[in-house]
């Protein structure tokens, strides 16, 4: 069961390098003189103006769309990420590119659950407090409470594209400075 499911995430991962390239390479034609720095922000905010729509929507129905945020975020950031290692011309076919890019997604995002929490914690806000409006007689102003939340999910969905762009220019940025290594002198 877990071999199939590896399987089949494998297969999503390398179908994606390939839309992923062709971004890219539309970019790069688009904006031929643009540094890799540019492009990697122009591929950003694409990626932020996607993600606060998402965070908007999901922020009016509240704590039924968590999860389907959290799992639209994520697949952004690692698209995202994915064109920012072709940008600075990465092979992503290999086990070892494949665990960067999730390395990377980790590390954009602390990999720890205080942060899912924090993510939640507009909408669960937002419910409590139409509800307790609603139980005392203020069902008008509980209705608008979501609608507030919205552009704190927008925003903090922002903010989570922003730092995995970061995280993967800092990332791929660095090795392409990185000196090659010279081959093992035979002896």
């Amino acid at each position: 069961m877990l071999d199939l499911a590896k399987e089949r995430l494998w297969g999503v991962y390398v179908g994606e390098i390939a839309r992923c390239r062709k971004r890219v390479d539309e970019l790069r034609e688009k904006y031929p003189s643009a540094t890799a720095q540019e492009l990697a922000q122009r591929l950003t905010d694409s990626k932020k103006a996607w993600a606060s729509t998402g965070g908007a929507v999901s922020g009016l129905f509240g704590l039924a769309l968590v999860p389907a945020d959290l799992i639209f975020v994520t697949v952004l950031q690692l698209t995202l990420i994915m064109e920012i290692a072709l940008l600075h011309k990465v092979n992503l076919k290999s086990d070892r590119a494949r665990d960067e890019v999730f390395e990377v997604l980790g590390y954009s995002n602390g990999a720890d659950t205080v942060n899912l929490a924090g993510r939640a914690g507009p909408k669960v806000v937002a419910r409590v407090a139409e509800k307790v409006l609603t139980k005392r007689g203020l069902a008008q102003i509980g209705r608008i409470v979501p609608v507030l939340a919205s552009p704190v999910v927008a925003y903090l969905n922002n903010r989570d594209l922003q730092r995995a762009g970061e995280a993967a220019v800092r990332f791929y940025g660095t090795i392409r400075q990185l000196p090659r290594r010279r081959a093992a002198a035979t002896s």
